[in-house]
């Protein structure tokens, strides 16, 4: 199954090795999931996770880009040709929904439901992180 993974998650997973979102980074590859990544989303990963108030205690920017870099290389990588702006309020968020439909994945994983709400139209649930780790089995 591919999904997307806001950038929210990243954060989260950064700031701490404890919660559900550290844990569906950890899991990458895996056997339940594909994540999906295109350019500016990539692109948003590293300008984000770089930020000094995001960016993980003790590493370097090199090690953070080495860290996206490797997400990059484990995803299903998906250029848009297709844009379904404005969909929703927020364009960053447009951008994830864009990639979400474009790779055909079946969920955003994200902290914001209420950002994404209406994406069912488009087949694409959005779920928090510890749903989505109920959904693929990790956790009960």
């Amino acid at each position: 199954m591919r999904v997307v993974l806001d950038t929210n998650i990243l954060v989260a997973a950064s700031r701490s090795n404890r919660g559900a979102s550290y844990r569906i980074v950890e899991l990458i590859p895996s056997e339940h999931f594909q994540i999906c990544l295109s350019m500016p989303l990539y692109l948003e990963y590293l300008d984000v996770l770089t930020r000094p108030e995001n960016k993980p205690v003790n590493l370097t920017d090199q090690q953070v880009y080495g860290a996206v870099r490797y997400l990059a290389s484990q995803a299903h990588l998906q250029e848009i040709y297709f844009h379904w702006r404005p969909f929703l309020p927020d364009a960053d968020d447009d951008m994830i929904l864009e990639l979400a439909v474009a790779a055909q994945a079946a969920i955003i994983v994200t902290f914001n439901l209420k950002d994404f709400r209406g994406i069912e139209t488009f087949g694409i649930s959005a779920m928090k992180p510890a749903h989505f780790l109920a959904e693929i089995g990790e956790i009960k």
